[in-house]
């Protein structure tokens, strides 16, 4: 028998009794997101039900289904085969979810999600059937929120590491040309073909070769990396062994911003389970592979998700992209050959050299072969994590997500981060792929889709997207460093009532200038501007000819009223963190000069409070545009 097949035997018991639990089973999803809504929380409220009532079960930490808008989620399982799926349980929850969940074949009903598995719940929708689910093809998100993230024998026993043992019996050569064929492209946003950069670093000289992820996840909205690491992280070990193994490196980094502590501590955790197991270290299976990995930790400098910069990084130095060539996998860390590919390139591998490249070719488009993760966020009803083949329509997912708050209309959609650009709501059944996004001006990125609708200002967010920019330059080249500033001036000016009509030129000319920047952070800075530029001209009129803001957003262009009464206005009034709402006469007025229009007293008293333009003509309440 061979190393692997005796621990797949020993892994295939321990995962028999997750399937088949000889007592229930109460699995709690434990996540960045979760925690955010009260999971740890949720857990040792559950423990201390279980020892309060003496009630025998076992308690365990999973990692996330994706469906972030029903954290915190629990999952209990019978021995009978029942497997039902909670969401919201929060711990005040709690004893009516063991009160009713845990008696017989119970379901608490009020927090019951789905079934899960062949056992049907009578009332309950399956898992594979709810609308959120039902277009996605869950391949690299197969393992999250079903196994333990920090059980190895699990990860083994659902398959893994059997990519890796099929990769060792090959050529190194044949596994590049299994990658290549797949036409797995790189994650990150930049979807260079992964059997190509593999190649280039195999075909390199020097020695030692290293293999880097880069888990520096810094775009606003994009969390697919965070899901993949803090879930399933041996399936991205285990890639990064077979690259290793493909290009004739011998260690590795996982470069993590310093912003996802749990990612960090999970990662560590599994490179010590697959060092004990054989599965990194010298003679990994003993095959004669000598291969390690090691997690460092980034300071959260967002230049660092640039490969140079992540580098520099790496080798202890200041996080500063440099300029090309030489390119990594002739020069990268510590001077020597370097793969840099992201966490979601690396988690394909393992399922391309596990099934091969024609499955891995049965979903997506003829050009763009596989599946892409994708994380929604912003105006949209679901904030959740899908995966979806290549060639999808955005409506789709935005649909299963819910679509947008009530009486709402879309206006934009962001994509990629704020170097990814912005596109208009006509485009909305936009194909899922780089091309299409290409077309539109915009990047596809890595995966974050941020959903805006008509309460949105265009303006605004690409200030804040330019201010991002600036203040993440590293300062290297003036010409990214300086230009991101001018903008930012630009921007400023024209959401506080400023705007000049040769603005919208010296905004183009800029924009040309920054293409010239040493890296893509200075590049691809302004996408987001020139896209405004092109896709809401009328917007942009407003702002600069009409000296308004039409969503009422940006603060510069609108003026709070009282407008009504309201028993929440005294509250509203306490909670002025200037204390511009003042009482006279029996009655409330905001004084001007104080406000610096927050907008907390109109979310507390919208039937009284107005926003009004400030500079247009003719001042038009914010209640007859939208609603409270």
């Amino acid at each position: 028998m061979s190393v692997y097949s005796e621990l797949r035997a020993k892994a295939n018991e321990a995962w028999q009794a997750v399937e088949a639990p000889p007592r229930p089973r109460i699995a709690v999803g434990i996540t960045t997101c979760s925690r955010a809504q009260g999971a740890d929380e949720t857990l040792a409220a559950i423990r201390r039900e279980l020892a309060k009532r003496n009630l025998k079960a076992d308690v365990v930490v999973t990692g996330c289904w994706g469906l972030c808008y029903a954290e915190p989620m629990v999952e209990i399982a019978k021995p009978s085969g029942q497997r039902v799926l909670y969401q919201q349980v929060t711990a005040d929850r709690v004893p009516q979810l063991i009160d009713e969940a845990l008696d017989g074949e119970g379901v608490c009903a009020l927090l019951a999600l789905a079934a899960i598995g062949l056992t049907p719940v009578q009332g309950l929708p399956s898992f594979e059937a709810l609308h959120i689910i039902t277009l996605q093809t869950r391949r690299l998100m197969a393992n999250c929120g079903v196994i333990e993230p920090e059980s190895i024998d699990q990860y083994i026993g659902r398959g893994g590491y059997e990519g890796l043992a099929q990769a060792l019996t090959m050529p190194s050569e044949g596994v590049i040309k299994e990658v290549t064929d797949a036409g797995l492209w790189g994650r990150g946003g930049a979807a260079f073909p992964t059997g190509r950069k593999w190649e280039f670093l195999r075909g390199s000289k020097s020695e030692p070769k290293y293999m880097i992820c880069n888990a520096d996840e810094g775009d606003p909205g994009s969390f697919v990396n965070r899901t993949l690491m803090e879930s399933d992280p041996h399936v991205i070990i285990e890639g990064m062994a077979i690259g290793g193994y493909a290009c004739g490196a011998s260690h590795g980094y996982i470069y993590i911003r310093e912003e996802y502590p749990l990612c960090a501590e999970r990662m560590r955790a599994a490179i010590g389970q697959a060092r004990e197991r054989g599965l990194l270290g010298p003679d990994i299976l003993g095959s004669g592979l000598s291969f390690d990995l090691e997690v460092v930790r980034g300071a959260g400098s967002y230049v660092c998700g640039e490969e140079t910069g992540l580098i520099a990084s790496i080798e202890d130095r200041r996080g500063m992209p440099k300029i090309r060539p030489p390119f990594p996998a002739q020069a990268g860390v510590f001077a020597k050959p370097t793969n840099v590919n992201n966490v979601e390139t690396y988690a394909n591998v393992p399922l391309i050299m596990r099934h091969g490249s024609p499955w891995y070719a049965t979903v997506g488009t003829e050009k763009n072969k596989g599946t892409k993760m994708f994380s929604l966020s912003g105006h949209v009803q679901r904030v959740a994590v899908l995966e979806v083949p290549f060639g999808m329509a955005l409506r789709r997912l935005i649909d299963a997500c819910g679509g947008l708050p009530e009486g709402r209309t879309l206006k934009a959609i962001q994509p990629g981060g704020p170097l990814g650009g912005i596109i208009n709501a006509e485009h909305v059944d936009i194909s899922l792929e780089p091309e299409p996004f290409r077309e539109q001006g915009a990047l596809l990125g890595s995966g974050g889709l941020v959903i805006l609708d008509d309460t949105s200002c265009v303006i605004d967010m690409c200030l804040y997207f330019e201010w991002f920019a600036e203040d993440e330059s590293c300062g290297r080249c003036t010409t990214c460093h300086g230009g991101t500033q001018r903008m930012v001036e630009i921007l400023r000016r024209i959401a506080n009532g400023a705007g000049r009509s040769s603005d919208k030129e010296m905004l183009r000319l800029l924009g040309d200038t920054l293409r010239w920047s040493n890296c893509a952070h200075g590049t691809a800075a302004p996408t987001v501007v020139l896209n405004m530029l092109d896709a809401f001209p009328e917007e942009y009129q407003a702002h600069v000819e009409g000296k308004r803001c039409p969503a009422r957003v940006c603060r510069g262009l609108v003026r709070y009223e009282i407008a009504g009464d309201s028993p929440n206005l005294p509250e509203a009034a306490a909670i002025c963190p200037t204390s511009a709402i003042v009482e006279a006469g029996g009655g409330y007025s905001i004084d001007q000069g104080l406000c610096i229009k927050c907008d907390a007293c109109r979310e507390l008293a919208p039937e009284a409070v107005r926003v009004v333009d400030a500079l247009a003509p003719t001042a038009v309440a914010v209640s007859e545009q939208l609603p409270p």
